[in-house]
């Protein structure tokens, strides 16, 4: 007999992939033959409430079922201090007030990668045929020592908009083949795939991979936003509403068009490694995660009310903290 959580996940999973016409599975699930989008889902940030950041970086429980991590970045020029958890292909990044230049809450934003060497280069080609004009560079980090490495190549549609910022990237073999990093050696020829950056932690840990997402944001910026993921051989679904489904195979994005005042991220769907024996729910900050029945977790985000009257495109830069805000 379905649980009434049971049926709160399976709505929010219908809601975020099923409308989209397209089946939901764990990432490790069989899939049907499709032809693969050069890009796909990486990894999603958003700025939260200082209560729930905090939350999200001591609490007991989320340390157990996500491989957690709270790194500090450095590119030379700026800082920033995020709360990482990492899947098996993909992971989430979470801040505070003040952990990154600029951002205030509610702010988020997306990236798209290759998992092939030169995915990122036609893509930004179709992007150019499609009329655009995309931002290309290459971002460095600092590993310590004071000097800069290639980190990953960067393209994108837009620097200003109002909330959310979405990105398109692919690691540089000089930052994956870094003995100090310490990852693993390339699967195949030209592998700059997601799975080699997050490593097998999370086999540690209930947590797998985003399979769904949802974030709130202005309409001009999902008309900015979405040409990149379409560049990228994402399936997009314009929804009556104004906002956009996306799927890349794997993980459903919806974006909602809301006022700049009520941005933020909504609800995230995770897949688990193995179905939960025992259903779950977790407070974290003004957030809570209901973890199972079955091999899925939604973690549902209360809307934030940030206050700001400047949101962060007033600087006209990338939001991205280790872009240089």
């Amino acid at each position: 007999m379905r649980t009434p959580l049971s049926g709160f996940i399976a709505a929010a999973i219908a809601s975020l992939v099923i409308i989209s016409g397209i089946s939901a599975a764990p990432a490790h699930a069989a899939e049907e033959e499709r032809k693969d989008p050069l890009l796909a889902f990486n990894h999603a940030w958003a700025m939260v409430d200082r209560e729930t950041a905090d939350a999200i970086e001591h609490s007991e429980y989320l340390g157990e079922f996500a491989d957690r991590r709270i790194n500090t970045g450095n590119d030379g020029t700026s800082t920033w201090t995020g709360r990482y958890l990492l899947g098996k292909e993909t992971y989430l990044e979470f801040f505070g007030p003040g952990d990154a230049p600029d951002a205030v809450a509610g702010d988020t934003g997306l990236a798209v990668s290759a998992d092939n060497d030169g995915d990122l280069a036609i893509a930004a080609s179709n992007l150019r045929d499609m009329g655009a004009d995309p931002v290309e560079f290459t971002q460095v980090t600092d590993l310590g020592d004071g000097k800069l490495i290639p980190w990953f190549d960067v393209a994108y549609t837009t620097s200003t908009y109002d909330t959310f910022f979405s990105w398109a990237m692919e690691y540089r073999d000089e930052f994956l083949d870094d003995p100090r990093l310490s990852f693993p050696p390339a699967a195949f020829e030209g592998d700059v795939s997601r799975d080699r950056y997050n490593r097998d932690r999370y086999l540690d840990h209930q947590m797998r991979d985003v399979i769904g997402i949802q974030i709130a944001t202005t309409a001009a910026d999902i008309e900015k936003m979405v040409p990149l993921w379409r560049a990228a051989g994402i399936t997009i679904r314009v929804l009556k509403d104004g906002g956009v489904l996306a799927f890349d195979g794997t993980t459903t994005i919806r974006l909602l068009p809301v006022p700049a005042e009520e941005a933020g991220v909504r609800h995230i769907i995770l897949a688990l490694n193995e179905a939960a024996e025992e259903p779950h729910t977790e407070t974290i900050g003004n957030s809570t995660l209901h973890v199972g029945p079955g091999a899925y977790a939604l973690w549902t985000f209360d809307p934030i009310e940030s206050g700001a009257t400047t949101r962060s495109s007033g600087s006209g830069k990338p939001l991205h903290p280790a872009f240089g805000g």
